[in-house]
């Protein structure tokens, strides 16, 4: 470690010392964040309506307050918009993320208020801190930053309210002195239009000397690959030699692992898995030889969780804290934030690996999933047989999604996959096996259904022209930031689309 990275990171070690702590304190910390929410939005409108100052248990708070989704709370978003106070979260709120749409709507609006700025600054301190806990010998300090993201500039939505990514807000209100550690400049990294944007990155940053990466697995590799082609290199370090850390998020990094691994071949370079939302930041990766994310409690945000097999349920599903949360169950989560949301069902789903501390890996969306034959085939599975599958065989994917296919003269069905590959595999027919074969391996559901392929058949794959999904993003309007193709479907809308795009 160089003499300044080894001077700042005694900033570090107390806050070190506090995520030590979590293990013994996580339901206390818990409870405090709930009480410190309810005090804080007691004179709000929804304070009053459901009467936040008199809730002195958790039972309290479950019995009173609905579960919400965002259209729920679409009609108080908007007139916080435009500029009433008080509402969901005390005082005004100029910022909003813009983040993907609902059924009814392109885009939806979260508030992101100076509380949540915060909080999500605290999770990159927190990154950082405890990378350099794992990495005693890190650079970190020493060399600069190159951060992917905001693929709008924040604009106004009325004279009182400003929006965009969550990124783009977070580097627009960044305090100066990050700027001094981080490429490229504010006003590259907001521009608007993607292709533009990136040429622009790389013309910019090929000659810094870049230490750590920070953005979307996907987008970042066509930074790479734009990288590589305008300086002529085979690997990422020949341009950049001190590359140390990668800090990536948005969507599971399992099918990009090899990828990365081809382009900076060096056991110097480290990964670091983030999850943080438009919403909030949830956790952080916190070993190195450990997939699973260490839930953060004290951002400002109470955590309840639903178990998934029970949210399809009419009536009400059972809705529990984290100190009632058991390990290997899937969650559908729910929160409370500093952001004015109250039991918001984010979409996200999580599995818990292990308790006190308690650490998960996202399993996927309450929408993106595969029951079609009762197989319940989750993100997280999906994603780790194609890793695997793509390792055995030696192909590398660049893109894929799935979906059921119904074939109703049999009384059967079986699950097609749409993938563009990087690199193909020698055999389509062996890939395909050992898909299924990994599939079965990772879910008992599906593997029951797939028995003597009475209810589902073999997978089918078609194979994707070479940047179909691009072009899928980009009549979206959604290239960059962290837009992404959705795994999984449980109809046909979104494969159907990208079949009729690929001629």
């Amino acid at each position: 470690m160089d003499i300044f990275t080894r001077f700042v990171s005694q900033l570090f070690v107390p806050r070190q010392r506090a995520i030590d702590q979590f293990a013994q304190r996580t339901d206390d910390i818990q409870r405090k964040q709930l009480q410190a929410l309810l005090s804080k939005a007691g004179h709000t409108e929804w304070g009053r309506r459901f009467d936040f100052k008199s809730i002195r248990t958790y039972t309290d708070f479950s019995s009173r307050l609905p579960l919400q989704n965002y259209e729920d709370i679409k009609p108080y978003v908007i007139r916080m918009i435009n500029g009433e106070k008080n509402i969901l979260w005390p005082s005004a709120v100029r910022w909003y993320a813009k983040s993907s749409g609902t059924t009814n709507d392109k885009s939806k609006f979260l508030p992101i208020t100076p509380e949540i700025r915060g909080a999500q600054y605290q999770g990159g301190f927190d990154c950082v801190a405890l990378y350099l806990r794992s990495n005693p010998g890190s650079r970190f300090f020493s060399r600069k930053g190159l951060i992917l993201g905001g693929s709008h500039t924040p604009s106004p939505l009325n004279r009182r309210s400003h929006c965009g990514d969550l990124s783009a807000v977070l580097i627009q209100n960044l305090n100066p002195v990050v700027n001094l550690i981080r490429v490229p400049e504010k006003r590259i990294i907001l521009m608007d239009e993607w292709e533009r944007k990136i040429q622009s990155i790389v013309e910019s940053t090929w000659n810094e000397d870049v230490n750590s990466l920070s953005g979307v697995p996907s987008w970042m590799l066509v930074l790479i690959k734009a990288m590589l082609q305008k300086t002529g290199r085979r690997y990422l370090t020949d341009i950049w030699p001190n590359l140390e850390i990668y800090f990536h998020g948005g969507i599971s990094f399992e099918p990009y692992r090899d990828q990365y691994k081809t382009l900076i071949p060096s056991d110097k370079m480290h990964y670091m898995e983030t999850y943080n939302a438009s919403e909030g930041f949830f956790g952080i990766q916190d070993d190195p030889s450990d997939m699973s994310l260490l839930l953060m409690p004290d951002y400002g945000i109470f955590y309840e969780f639903i178990p998934l097999n029970e949210l399809s349920e009419t009536g009400h599903p059972a809705i529990l804290p984290l100190e009632a949360v058991e390990t290997g169950r899937n969650y559908a989560m729910v929160i409370s934030t500093s952001g004015g949301l109250w039991r918001y069902l984010i979409g996200d789903t999580v599995r818990f690996t292990s308790l006190y501390p308690h650490k998960f890996i996202i399993s996927g969306r309450t929408k993106h999933f595969i029951n079609a034959f009762g197989e319940e085939l989750m993100v997280d599975n999906a994603d780790k047989a194609i890793s695997r599958t793509s390792r055995e065989t030696g192909a590398k994917v660049k893109e894929y999604t799935a979906a059921p296919l119904f074939m109703l003269n049999k009384g059967q069905g079986l699950h097609e996959w749409f993938i563009e590959f990087e690199k193909m595999p020698s055999s389509l027919h062996k890939f395909t096996t050992l898909l299924d074969k990994y599939l079965q391996e990772l879910n008992s559901d599906y593997e029951a259904k797939r028995y003597k392929g009475i209810s589902l058949q073999s997978p089918k794959i078609i194979v994707a022209r070479e940047g179909v999904f691009y072009e899928w993003l980009r009549l979206k309007g959604k290239l960059g930031g962290q837009h992404k193709v959705p795994r999984l479907s449980n109809d046909r809308k979104l494969i159907e689309e990208l079949l009729a795009l690929n001629v």
